[in-house]
């Protein structure tokens, strides 16, 4: 299986505030895609998904927006939209075109500035910015801006998210694309190791705490920190029903759970999204849905590989070897 940049069909642009610690990331099918959609974190917040189900009228989107700024970010789906709009792309409704951008979101608000959240102006800069280039950015950008990893310990132990990509080539010309903002209460993993990559730091030695350990030891009345979430996007360009699409976004968990431990807790948000653009050969949902778990884990690792530090905040790149190999 190779890997490769491009998803015929599909462009990804993003927006972002440094100062903030904040952004949005849409990923535009202008032409319209099946989409389906497989939330499991406690703590969502989401923006348009219950038509993503087989018994609902409306068959294709033209954009997904991954953004954060918890549910305040998801008025950035408004700019998505007004941009969509502009070009005459949306459901034709016998008025007027009503573009579908179901959208999802993730709380960065403790690091930067909570008084900033992306906007409808940010959600539009983020459309301006698009490129067929699936891959071409990752780490501290877009909707993995200000996002952070481990928050078992709060804030002060907390590492770098990020943005993650990757595209893996089933058989030539058959694509199965996964982007994740990673910003989750559990530690990512090395799925093949099991070793922990970056999450919740003891302080002031700076090695990893281990969240699954420490919350095997954690009373009942424990709440966790809700500052939350992953938040992803399979695209293939295969041929799928939108009953096919529900059922990749459900299969693709099983990577977040292999990049993440312990993942979907009631502090997460986790939401997965699947696009089928159609442009590509029928294929076995099965295998689909499989590789869409590959892809997942290897997008969350890119995540945090890929992570540059922020407000103070740590990535991967900054531990030291004693760190990693503790």
């Amino acid at each position: 299986m190779n890997k490769c940049k491009e998803i015929p069909g599909v462009r990804v642009g993003h927006a972002q505030d440094f100062e903030a610690a904040t952004g949005c990331t849409v990923v535009l099918i202008q032409e319209g895609a099946i989409c389906g959609v497989d939330q499991r974190g406690g703590a969502p917040s989401t923006r348009q998904t219950d038509s993503l189900r087989p018994i609902h009228l409306v068959e294709q989107v033209h954009a997904v927006l991954l953004t954060g700024g918890s549910a305040f970010g998801l008025a950035a789906a408004d700019g998505v939209m007004h941009w969509l709009e502009e070009r005459h792309i949306g459901l034709d409704t016998g008025v007027m075109r009503v573009p579908i951008v179901p959208a999802a979101a993730l709380f960065d608000l403790r690091i930067g500035r909570a008084d900033i959240r992306p906007d409808a102006a940010m959600g539009y800069a983020a459309c301006d910015a698009a490129t067929e280039d699936f891959s071409s950015r990752a780490g501290t950008v877009g909707a993995g801006t200000g996002a952070t990893v481990g928050g078992i310990l709060g804030m002060a132990g907390r590492m770098k998210g990020g943005l993650g990509t990757a595209v893996i080539e089933l058989v030539p010309d058959l694509l199965v694309g996964a982007l994740f903002a990673v910003n989750c209460f559990g530690d990512v993993v090395n799925p093949a190791s099991g070793k922990i990559l970056a999450g919740a730091l003891k302080l002031p030695e700076g090695t990893f705490a281990n969240t699954l350990q420490m919350l095997s030891k954690m009373p009942h009345s424990f709440t966790g920190v809700v500052s939350n979430t992953v938040i992803g996007v399979i695209v293939t360009n295969a041929e799928l029903t939108r009953g096919d699409a529900n059922k990749v976004a459900q299969m693709a968990h099983d990577g977040l759970a292999r990049a993440v431990r312990p993942a979907h807790t009631m502090f997460d948000g986790d939401t997965i999204f699947a696009l089928s653009t159609g442009k590509g050969q029928i294929a076995n949902v099965n295998a689909i849905g499989s590789f869409a778990a590959e892809a997942s884990a290897q997008a969350i690792v890119n995540a945090v590989q890929e992570a540059t530090s922020l407000w103070d905040v740590p990535a991967l790149r900054d531990l030291s070897l004693h760190q990693l190999h503790q």
